[in-house]
């Protein structure tokens, strides 16, 4: 039980890369489906609303035909008449009373103090006062009738009894006044048709959204299965490349170890083994014309020291190469500055350095990389490039550090089939473990090495790089982001 919680807290490579590949698209397929959805429900309610609002509108046309057609019914008994006319008066309520139409169609009338006068189909309401009447939502009905007939005329929408149910219902109702006999009379149809059909569209939308997220569900089931054998597939591939990569990788390790080690046997082989040989040479000679009381034996002597004297300085001269020290002392532009003027005592080779006294500083790792870039730069330009002068600066600037050297040889011909050399690959690796950039140019004479550090290996004077532990570059890691300087003017 134990092992598989275990299991279950740290997935394996494959299925990190799984989900890594599926979240993204489940994450994808589930927000277009709530964007189909919540479309597909505007789009409709716009569709069920434009069609409700005509239905309405024909509803409304509807009521207004029959109050002109019950307005022309009792005009030849309500025109002549006068304010109390009471025959004319119970004629007109004959009329209105004999108007029904459909199962629930009949007209209504009411005076102004909201007694009711005419309701064939529900005769309950005759002769009482509903003035204060409102339907089970408190919207009033009688006095907001009597309120539009006041105004000349108008539509009102509440829930009253259908005749023929007995069952509130939603009711469109649309009412004229009668002002000389102070009488609202109007009559109203039921909704009933047109909330069904707004019923049926609605439901007809979420038939056709639940379709649509099954068809989504199914397409998203399939591309899961596509991603994961896909993943599988890579997966194999993938581990086979980087099995080969790897091999090349430790084979490469080896080689620049081995070369490292070369380098090193060769300066002590034939610089300081062969001056301590001749120091012992010397002692040796030293020593037997002391025991002959020979007066040359302290030039003997002399001699020694000043071979261990060059064999000190080519101790120093050797750990410098490794690890220079004013690296570690004085920044990196001087240890470019020490280095060049070594190079070019060395070689012959002129190179001028640019370098500011920097305000801000490069952390450990950037210092060490861009200092490795330049010493295999200036390698290449002693071995390959024919140069006779060449040109090395160091600045900041607001996105960063850059190293820029450059000579006047014969440029670096790049083969398709050989690739970069070892010491140019190297030079990418320190840039890409520095999320840097490494520029190499040809120029019309000569060749451009650009060097880019982000601004996150600058670290301004009141945050100073903690102590590091020195590290190879084969693994350093990189370091945590630096605060970003406003005017970035140089670097220690």
């Amino acid at each position: 039980m134990q092992n598989f919680f275990r299991a279950m807290r740290a997935p394996s490579y494959p299925q990190k890369l799984f989900l890594l590949a599926t979240l993204p698209l489940l994450l994808a397929v589930g927000a277009i489906s709530v964007l189909v959805a919540y479309q597909s429900h505007q789009m409709a309610e716009r569709e069920i609303a434009e069609l409700e609002s005509q239905l309405l509108a024909a509803k409304q046309d509807e009521l207004k035909n029959y109050l002109q057609l019950a307005r022309a019914s009792i005009s030849a008994e309500y025109n002549p008449a006068g304010p109390n006319d009471a025959k004319a008066m119970a004629k007109v309520t004959q009329i209105l009373s004999a108007m029904t139409y459909g199962r629930d169609g009949y007209f209504f009338v009411y005076d102004y103090d909201g007694t009711n006068l005419v309701a064939p189909r529900q005769t309950n309401l005759i002769t009482q006062n509903w003035s204060d009447l409102t339907d089970k939502e408190g919207t009033p009905i009688v006095s907001n009738l009597i309120a539009a007939a006041k105004n000349g005329g108008g539509y009102h929408s509440y829930l009253f009894p259908k005749p023929s149910t007995g069952e509130p219902a939603r009711m469109m109702a649309y009412v004229i006044g009668l002002q000389d006999w102070r009488w609202a009379i109007g009559t109203g149809v039921f909704l009933d048709d047109v909330l069904q059909s707004g019923q049926i569209a609605r439901a007809q939308v979420e038939q056709r959204v639940q379709r649509t997220f099954l068809y989504i569900g199914a397409i998203a089931l399939a591309a899961v299965l596509l991603v994961f054998l896909s993943g599988i597939f890579i997966t194999v591939r993938e581990r086979r490349m980087s099995d080969t990569k790897l091999k090349a990788l430790t084979q490469r390790i080896f080689d620049t170890q081995e070369e490292e080690r070369s380098r090193v046997a060769r300066e002590l082989h034939d610089g300081i083994s062969q001056i301590l040989i001749g120091v012992r040479f010397a002692l040796d000679l030293a020593c037997r014309r002391l025991d002959k009381d020979d007066p040359r034996a302290k030039d003997s002597l002399e001699k020694s020291v000043s071979m261990l004297g060059s064999a000190i300085n080519e101790v120093r001269r050797i750990s410098r190469d490794l690890r220079p020290g004013v690296l570690d002392d004085l920044g990196l532009g001087p240890a470019l500055k020490s280095m060049t003027e070594d190079f070019e005592a060395r070689t012959g080779i002129k190179m001028s350095v640019e370098t500011v006294v920097f305000r801000n500083r490069l952390d450990e790792e950037a210092k060490t990389a861009l200092f490795r870039i330049a010493q295999e730069a200036l390698t290449n330009i002693e071995r390959h490039s024919g140069a006779t002068s060449g040109y090395m600066s160091l600045r900041g600037h607001r996105n960063g550090a850059t190293l820029l050297v450059r000579d006047n040889g014969h440029g670096i011909a790049f083969s398709d089939a050989e690739g970069r050399g070892l010491g140019l690959r190297n030079m990418q690796e320190r840039m890409d473990q520095l999320d840097g950039t490494l520029t190499i140019s040809q120029l019309s004479q000569g060749t451009q090495i650009d060097a880019t550090v982000p601004l996150k290996h600058i670290l301004s004077p009141d945050n100073p790089s903690p102590t590091r532990r020195r590290r190879s570059p084969l693994d350093a890691k990189g370091t945590p982001d630096a605060p970003a300087a406003k005017d970035v003017k140089d670097i220690p």
